[in-house]
């Protein structure tokens, strides 16, 4: 095993290597295949735990024992002249690479293997830490060593990739027929009226069976359990909505319990590059799917009850991700960190989505919420606000006052709050578990800022 100084190159081991970035603290690794130029060619390009497969280069997690990231040079597009291996620190211990001891990157093969320790780095964020390049007809590798201080964004933008969000897809070509699109529904801003009450269910009277099925008599085939009716997203009961799809949706992965009609679904992870990073430095994100189609779908998430709010370009919606359902693609988001939290729940704060525009959007929570009108100081526990007005302003309020007695460990549990000050809403739910889970995005809770903010799932 060979050590390589910073700056230094040599002759590549083999066609076909594996470079293992580890360190103590964690810290994802990812890969980008540049031109002539030094950029990527397309946003594809960029290998990482999002986008894990690229030509001639494949990302693995190491489940603990540094991540990898495998590359065949024989199978590198013939304008590709250069693979980049980069290492960015995940956001759940230090804040730099100064506190996270050293960086080593290992480049294996079957003819033996090449180290670099990365020592000395100050206030970086991200390090590039290898090149696999083309020279003179053959491939050559070379310790880096050098970083950014803005994370693993800087480096994609530094190489070209666009973290913004997806474009819109283009026009079909104007010699296909296409039919007209359906008109965006006009929601009224008011809540909908309750459904109305359900008869007393009368079971028929007794009748001859059928040839091929016979007769069946429940209080399942009471009106009250029948399919909605309307367009759009509309409620099916307290814990499922139904979204009459005529064109698209977006909702959350693995929410579809039932669908009827021709529908496709399509993974976004966190909705483009762009909100993929954003989610794995601020743990929020929404793990999304573009449902397209036409008819009509079944949404739910682990029997949470279920709310519609209709948006009117007014004022937008702040809301953990966690607690999104499905929403209308009338409506744009992004992730921000909460008004007046940087550096109290985490090293980045509390972060959530925030909704703006004209549509309708499904939101979850646990148990029936209070909706509390915002005119005086208002205060709630972080993990009990689902969402709020976006024009309120938010900050920290620190209820336990510091002292011997925290230091110990006594505490009344009710450290911090958020306050909300202004005019509007906040949504509190009877409910402080910590939001997320399996499929989840993390969300911008107390706890979940002091685990770190540790990524639930890929909104996104």
């Amino acid at each position: 095993m060979t050590a390589l100084a910073r700056g230094e190159n040599r002759p590549a081991p083999a066609d076909r290597m594996t470079v293992t970035v580890s360190c103590a603290a964690g810290v994802d690794v990812s890969a980008l295949l540049l031109g002539a130029d030094g950029h990527v060619r397309t946003d594809a390009d960029f290998v990482f735990f999002n986008q894990p497969v690229g030509p001639g280069v494949i990302y693995r997690h190491g489940s603990g024992r540094g991540d990898m990231v495998d590359v065949q040079t024989s199978a590198l597009p013939p304008d590709v002249d250069k693979v980049v291996v980069t290492a960015s620190l995940d956001g759940s211990g230090p804040p730099t690479f100064a506190g996270a001891g050293t960086l080593l990157a290992t480049i294996g093969s079957d003819s033996g293997a090449l180290t670099f320790p990365m020592d000395g780095l100050t206030t970086e964020t991200a390090v590039v830490c290898v090149e696999i390049y083309r020279r003179g007809g053959a491939w050559k590798v070379r310790a880096v060593g050098q970083g950014y201080d803005n994370g693993l964004a800087g480096i994609a933008t530094a190489f070209g990739v666009n973290i913004d969000d997806e474009p819109e897809a283009p026009n079909p070509p104007a010699a296909a027929p296409v039919s007209p699109p359906a008109p965006a529904p006009n929601y009224p801003r008011q809540a909908a009226p309750p459904y109305p009450s359900a008869p007393a269910y009368s079971p028929p009277a007794p009748s001859s069976p059928q040839q091929g099925a016979l007769p069946m008599q429940s209080d399942l085939f009471n009106p009250s359990h029948a399919e909605v009716s309307g367009g759009g997203i509309q409620k099916q009961g307290g814990k499922m909505i139904k979204v009459a799809v005529n064109g698209e949706v977006m909702a959350r992965a693995g929410s579809m319990v039932a669908y009827q009609g021709d529908m496709q679904f399509k993974a976004l992870g966190s909705g483009g590059i762009g909100r993929a990073i954003t989610q794995r430095l601020t743990g929020e994100g929404v793990p999304l799917m573009n449902v397209s189609g036409r008819g009509d779908l079944f949404l739910a998430d682990s029997a949470a009850d279920v709310h519609i709010i209709d948006l009117d370009g007014t004022d937008g919606l702040t809301i953990n991700g966690s607690n999104v359902l499905a929403f209308d693609t009338s409506l744009s988001y992004r992730v921000q960190r909460v008004q007046g939290a940087a550096g109290v729940a985490s090293n980045a704060g509390l972060f959530n989505c925030v909704f703006t525009g004209r549509g309708r959007i499904a939101i979850t929570t646990h148990g029936s919420p209070v909706v509390l009108q915002v005119d005086q100081p208002t205060y709630a526990d972080p993990q009990a606000a689902v969402a709020w007005s976006s024009s309120l302003q938010t900050g920290i309020k620190r209820n336990d006052s510091f002292g011997l007695g925290r230091l110990i460990g006594r505490s009344t549990g009710e450290g911090l709050t958020l306050a909300f000050s202004g005019r509007g809403f906040v949504i509190v739910q009877p409910s402080e578990l910590p939001p997320g889970g399996l499929i989840g995005g993390t969300g911008g809770g107390q706890q979940a800022g002091q685990s770190g903010g540790a990524l639930g799932g890929l909104f996104g």
